[in-house]
């Protein structure tokens, strides 16, 4: 795609990035056919090959985001599918981020947006503020007709009752059992500790077993994304650097093999620390480390070789891909090659590079695009008719739940489950 940036615009390194993304676009239209929103809106500004072209005219005219860029900028799920789909190799990832922040930075939202978007920001990535959003979520349910509507959203998405806090998500050191192969650093997360904490203490269990020493550090948190996709850059790279110095911190009391993230989301978010922070020379060599060390707990345990055990029954498991995991860190079929060897059947879901409309906080504030995409991935899972239903990311869990009796289990706690571990609680099958 021919541009016209000017060189006093290139000269802004994230402008000169953006620019060779948007060149690099010639127009094919492949990414159309595998863009959830556009299948569903047909609208061409609704597809990336419309919003490179939303985003060219707004950045290369050098003007303020209006409500149509905002409006289909705000559209996109960020699910990548596009990047996986391009055979030219655009990597819209980056654009997108960069036209978020450029909204966020110049475009006056409505009252009520800007208002929900300042709750999502000040509230979701701090866990104990979470868990008291989902307690008044719980009380005010049978009000929730009253409310406005991007709080019945966050209403509808609140679990019926809270799990109380793990003490696995404390920092600490968990000791390898047996041999130490490893020495991994455990992203303990934000909102995945306060909805399902299970998930942690399965990925402790299963990595110990295996014979890693596991670290929770001290002061590693929210790795950013959610504050990051809103377009909010302060906060997201305040996230970033806190981690990248606890984890830092860590290997200088002894080195780190891995940094392991479980929720698939927030692996493409630290793997993408060394890009966020390339032009910061006091942070950029830290956070390459930092991201040439992230890897979602799958690849991990395919390279310790992971095996299952027995005694499981054989359930025929419909795996569910989240977006971030086959689209945005590029690991395909590691999660089910671990599920077989743990001993299970494993069903490939219809329509898997589709996004379930879960993507972070699109859910929240794209209600009614997040619900069609829920009611397809449920109606194409159902297809199956699966036992269970596993997938690793913790959106993608509550999202595809709501819409379904099955069961949704994090892949890590059925491979620990296969492995000696306890029964998964959400599985409900007799001892």
């Amino acid at each position: 795609m021919q541009t016209n940036f000017t060189l006093a615009q290139l000269a802004d390194p994230q402008t000169a990035s953006s620019e060779a993304v948007i060149r690099a676009c010639v127009h094919c239209g492949f990414c159309t056919a595998t863009c959830p929103t556009y299948v569903l809106t047909g609208d061409e500004r609704d597809s990336p090959r419309g919003r490179i072209y939303l985003i060219k005219e707004m950045l290369e005219q050098g003007v303020d985001a209006g409500p149509v860029e905002a409006r289909h900028i705000d559209r996109c799920l960020s699910c990548l599918s596009c990047m996986t789909t391009c055979p030219s190799g655009v990597h819209y990832m980056h654009l997108v981020d960069h036209a978020r922040a450029h909204i966020a930075a110049t475009y006056a939202r409505p009252w009520n947006e800007r208002a929900l978007r300042r709750l999502l920001a000040m509230v979701l990535p701090h866990p104990r503020r979470f868990r008291l959003a989902l307690a008044g979520a719980i009380l005010a349910r049978p009000f929730q007709g009253l409310l406005p509507r991007g709080l019945r959203a966050l209403i509808a998405l609140a679990p019926r009752r809270l799990v109380p806090p793990s003490p696995v998500d404390r920092p600490q050191v968990f000791k390898a059992l047996g041999k130490r192969r490893l020495r991994v650093a455990l992203l303990a997360g934000c909102a995945q500790q306060v909805l399902d904490p299970a998930i942690n203490a399965a990925t402790v269990r299963l990595l110990t077993r295996l014979g890693c020493e596991v670290v929770v550090a001290r002061g590693a948190h929210c790795c950013g994304a959610l504050v990051h996709h809103l377009g909010l850059e302060e906060p997201a790279m305040l996230s970033a650097k806190a981690n990248i110095l606890a984890w830092t911190a860590e290997m200088e009391r002894e080195p780190l093999d891995a940094v392991i993230a479980n929720a698939s989301g927030c692996g493409t978010m630290v793997k993408d620390y060394g890009f966020l922070l390339r032009n910061d020379l006091r942070w950029a060599a830290r956070a390459a480390r930092i991201s040439g060390l992230a890897r979602d707990v799958s690849e991990l345990l395919t390279e310790l070789d992971y095996r299952g055990g027995e005694g499981v029954p054989a359930l025929r498991v419909a795996y569910h891909s989240a977006c971030s995991l086959q689209h945005g860190q590029r690991v395909g079929t590691l999660p089910q090659d671990l599920l077989r060897r743990a001993g299970f059947e494993v069903l490939e879901v219809p329509e898997g590079h589709l996004c379930c409309g879960s993507a972070g906080t699109y859910n929240l504030l794209q209600p009614d695009l997040a619900g069609r995409l829920k009611a397809r991935k449920a109606a194409a899972i159902a297809t199956l008719a699966p036992d269970v239903v596993a997938a690793g990311n913790i959106g993608c869990l509550v999202q595809i739940q709501s819409a379904m009796a099955t069961p949704l289990i994090h892949t890590v706690e059925l491979l620990d489950w296969a492995s000696g571990g306890p029964q998964p609680a959400g599985l409900g099958l007799a001892d």
